[in-house]
């Protein structure tokens, strides 16, 4: 049976067809434009009205079959041509949340419009799990910002496929195997010391932290993947430049880009992603092309070398898996982009929980001494398993601020495929999970809203049995599936490492000695590519240990 929409277009095709003839009677041919704009507003109004917005409308209509399996997935409508991109601004993962909980039946899986493009969201652990580890949902969608940073020929964005599969085997075998993070761990704590002294050495009124722990990653990750050490006392124009490179592709890459759901808009870069990007890309030739020259050279010291790092690995590479210079600078680019933020800002959620709730501050760092002494020192992640209770901080940490609370990066279906539920979401659609409403969701964690490390604190203190790496999705800030964050071990390792260092050698305090307890903390947010504190944490701090200089 033919659509109601394709029928109002061969309405108006057949009426363009005599304008011609029409052209020497004024009247006529207004009358005619009339009809056309008629059947074109008509025809938008028809897919406007359809559950999920014009996208959907414009799917269902084009359907020659009965409309799905498992009926129509709920979903607010938008508005005209430009869907619910509203919802995608700002705080996007809230807003989705309560457009989800407006409408019965949407938390399991909601349809919206962003444009042109279909898109589902879930705010549920069973849909969440299809998603993340069908087959079906293998892709990423394509972003013009991340084509334009070359992310398409990185683990990030490349097509699933032989490339995409050796690239994230490689990755996982030679930089984020368990074997290559305990070989790292030392250079962990000589940043974490670094941190130390850098914060020892401020004034006693009230300092920012976030600068200097962004800082500490991006020399962490540089030392991690370029065998490049970096130190935080002082600045070189080398770390200036990469950290505005970073900084300067967060914003792209994090930006709702309008071309990318408006086809019609793709030529014009109204907001700047194209130009932006190719600056950026220019740059980060330059830089990461040098250093792979310095590697071929063997300009490295003697000290990097017993260790090695990823430009080493990625040099050594034969046959099929050798990777061509460009390929080189899209995966090395993404390695330090991808590895510089999560830590940073999951550390300064952390500080300001702990700052926040001084009884859990007082019982981490009782259970530090006792596992490392008052006096002693974090030398070295020897020390985490015996730390339930740091462990349990970081995870409740992560469970109500999700560095990425819709997962970052969207999934695309690449075939038809079923969730959970029995709804159908046809191929081409872009699926995400609203990992944030999922912490929240009062059905999944009891009093969602309260901050209590003990969720994750088994019988007799221990750690309960509770993995973050993807395979329970009531809890799951890395993703899941194949297309899970690949250092999700080391960012875990290294945040661990550096917040037991953090809080054992320092009291965290409210900036003014005359608020309570935690009443200085603003936890107002801010999502780009990650969901950041909006204000920087701003605290004061009091030396614990003796041996601190």
């Amino acid at each position: 049976m033919g659509s109601a929409g394709e029928s109002g277009w061969v309405v108006s095709l057949s009426l363009a067809a005599k304008a011609g003839e029409l052209s020497a009677d004024p009247s006529r041919l207004l009358a005619l434009a009339v009809v056309v704009a008629v059947c074109w507003l008509t025809t938008l109004l028809l897919h406007w009205a359809f559950p999920g917005g014009p996208a959907w409308g414009r799917y269902w209509w084009s359907r020659r079959r009965s409309w799905g399996i498992g009926g129509v997935i709920p979903g607010p409508r938008g508005l005209p041509v430009v869907g619910s991109m509203g919802l995608m601004s700002g705080l996007a993962h809230r807003k989705l949340a309560a457009a989800a909980d407006a409408i019965p039946g949407a938390r399991r899986l909601m349809a919206l419009s962003l444009g042109d493009t279909r898109v589902v969201v879930t705010c549920d652990p069973v849909v969440a799990r299809d998603i993340l580890n069908c087959s079906e949902f293998a892709d990423r969608p394509a972003k013009e910002s991340a084509y334009g940073l070359m992310f398409h020929r990185a683990i990030g964005f490349a097509p699933y496929g032989a490339y995409w599969r050796t690239l994230r085997r490689t990755a996982a075998t030679h930089l984020f195997s368990p074997k290559q993070i305990s070989a790292f761990g030392l250079h962990r704590a000589e940043i974490a010391a670094q941190m130390v002294r850098a914060l020892n050495g401020l004034p006693s009124q009230p300092v920012q932290v976030r600068k200097i722990v962004k800082r500490a990653s991006l020399n962490h990750v540089m030392w991690f993947v370029f065998g490049k050490k970096y130190g935080l006392e002082q600045e070189t124009e080398e770390s200036k430049e990469l950290r505005s490179l970073v900084e300067e592709g967060y914003e792209l890459l994090g930006k709702l880009n309008w071309s990318d759901h408006l086809p019609f808009l793709a030529g014009l870069d109204l907001q700047r992603v194209r130009s932006g990007c190719n600056g950026i890309v220019r740059r980060v030739e330059r830089f990461v092309t040098r250093i792979i020259a310095e590697h071929r050279v063997g300009h490295r010291r003697a000290a990097e070398a017993a260790t090695g790092d990823f430009v080493d690995v990625l040099l050594s590479l034969q046959g099929s898996d050798r990777l061509s210079d460009a390929d080189m600078v899209a995966v090395l680019w993404e390695m330090i982009f991808r590895g510089t933020d999560t830590v940073a800002v999951l550390i300064e959620w952390v500080l300001a929980r702990l700052v926040m709730h001084g009884e859990v501050q007082a019982r981490l760092q009782a259970e530090l001494d006792a596992v490392v002494g008052r006096n002693g020192a974090v030398t070295g992640p020897e020390a985490i398993p015996a730390l339930p209770y740091l462990q349990a901080v970081i995870k409740e940490t992560l469970r109500m601020h999700p560095p990425g609370p819709l997962l970052s990066w969207a999934r695309l279906a690449t075939s038809d495929a079923i969730v959970s539920g029995g709804h159908s979401v046809p191929a081409g659609t872009t699926a995400m999970v609203n990992m944030w409403a999922i912490a929240r969701d009062p059905a999944v964690w009891p009093d969602p809203l309260r901050f209590d490390p003990d969720r994750f604190i088994g019988p007799g203190g221990h750690a309960a049995e509770f993995p973050v790496m993807g395979s329970d999705l009531r809890l799951a800030p890395f993703g899941s599936g194949r297309r899970s964050c690949p250092g999700k071990g080391l960012a875990m390792a290294t945040v661990e490492l550096w917040v037991a260092a953090l809080a054992h050698e320092f009291e965290w305090r409210a900036p003014s000695d005359d608020a309570a307890e935690g009443g200085d903390v603003d936890l107002s947010e801010v999502l780009r590519l990650s969901c950041e504190m909006a204000a920087p944490l701003t605290v004061r701090l009091r030396r614990r240990r003796r041996g601190l200089a």
